[in-house]
């Protein structure tokens, strides 16, 4: 892990199944110097994104009402959030790399998470973003 302020580790998951936010705070829990916030819906999240600009975003593709891919196109077309790293989240084994690239993502980990490989590519996306 890269050592960083636990100011400049703040991360917003979007999830609409509490099940998997669960599982990414026991992930990103405080002893590793993360701070992760948690909502369950596109409307939440962007609300929460222009409030208060998180380092880094994971974003379930597959909700109700706004899909990730929504919440993407959102953010990088909002001037002051078109940095943000989006880094996408699914169960489809079929979406790719370059599709999350195609909407604006950074990237996508699918589930279930491989955990090294999700903490690598979240600290990755840091790095850069900081």
């Amino acid at each position: 892990m890269k050592a960083k302020t636990p100011e400049s580790l703040k991360i917003l998951a979007v999830d609409d199944m509490p099940d998997n936010l669960f599982l990414l705070e026991a992930i990103f829990d405080d002893s590793m110097g993360y701070q992760l916030s948690c909502v369950q819906s596109g409307e939440a999240a962007i609300e929460t994104i222009e409030q208060s600009p998180p380092s880094l975003v994971l974003l379930d593709i597959m909700m109700p009402e706004m899909s990730g891919y929504e919440v993407t196109r959102r953010i990088r077309q909002n001037p002051d959030l078109s940095h943000l790293p989006v880094l996408l989240m699914t169960a489809h084994s079929e979406v790719t790399e370059a599709q999350a690239r195609e909407v604006g993502a950074n990237g996508v980990v699918h589930k279930p998470f491989d955990i090294h490989d999700l903490l690598t590519r979240v600290d990755d996306l840091l790095a850069v973003a900081v």
